[in-house]
């Protein structure tokens, strides 16, 4: 059963991976890559729809919303664009981990520039 588990989470990391390459893919059309955006940025926002201190509920929103928006988001990009990205995954994860940390910089940088625009707005009222 831990040997199933391993490879279940490896196979969600090499879709994951892809996903965001396929989000920077020139061949993705916009509207899927705004869509992989918002579906990174609330899987990894500490900010929820349904916080996490409800009980049942504040962990069911991360366990059903996330997969849905990666399902629909895999949907919305071009399959050869997704196995080309599935590819390039597969091979850059063979030697470790994913390179880079700017998708986790891009959310904190949004969440920043949201705080600031939210201050400068009750500041001026």
């Amino acid at each position: 059963m831990a040997g199933r588990l391993r490879e279940r989470v490896e196979a969600l990391k090499r879709e994951t991976f892809a996903l965001w390459l396929a989000a920077r893919h020139p061949g993705t059309p916009w509207f899927a890559k705004a869509f992989v955006a918002m579906v990174v940025a609330y899987a990894v926002s500490p900010i929820d729809l349904i916080p996490d201190f409800i009980p049942v509920l504040g962990f069911l929103d991360d366990l059903v919303l996330v997969p849905a928006g990666i399902w629909i988001a895999m949907r919305l990009i071009p399959a050869e664009v997704l196995e080309e990205c599935r590819a390039r995954s597969a091979e850059a994860l063979s030697g470790g981990k994913p390179p880079g940390r700017s998708a986790a910089i891009v959310v904190v940088a949004i969440w920043v520039a949201l705080a600031v625009l939210a201050a400068i707005f009750v500041a001026g009222l």
